[in-house]
């Protein structure tokens, strides 16, 4: 378990069937119940049995990082963020889009911060 996966505690996630059936591409009465399980979701089918799906893959996931960056109040903690952020990409393999759109927060925050930060000169 990652620092991150313990920070974000996807398990209590709001995930509904609707949610599991759009992301998996089939209509909602082909799943017969989904289970929040310590790691992964685990989705019953009618048509397949059993289906693992990470939180890693659900748009809740990359919502809870985006989160996570935003409300980093000092430079430091989005630093140590970034890191922790850099480690989970590696270990799983992250696509690009999404490693990217990461930056780009995190970029943003990070501007938004210093322009905080940056001592009021006065004239």
């Amino acid at each position: 378990m990652t620092i991150l996966f313990r920070r974000i505690k996807p398990r209590t996630f709001p995930i509904t069937l609707d949610m599991i059936a759009q992301f998996l591409g089939i209509p909602k009465s082909m799943i017969i119940r989904a289970e929040h399980w310590a790691y992964v979701l685990f989705v019953h089918r009618r048509d397949r049995g059993g289906q693992f799906i990470s939180y890693r893959k659900l748009k809740l996931w990359l919502e809870a990082i985006t989160s996570l960056i935003q409300k980093t109040k000092t430079l430091d903690e989005l630093w140590q963020l970034g890191l922790w952020i850099r480690q989970e990409c590696k270990k799983f393999n992250y696509a690009e889009s999404v490693v990217e759109y990461l930056r780009c927060v995190w970029a943003r925050h990070r501007n938004a911060l210093r322009r905080l930060e940056q001592p009021i000169l006065s004239g």
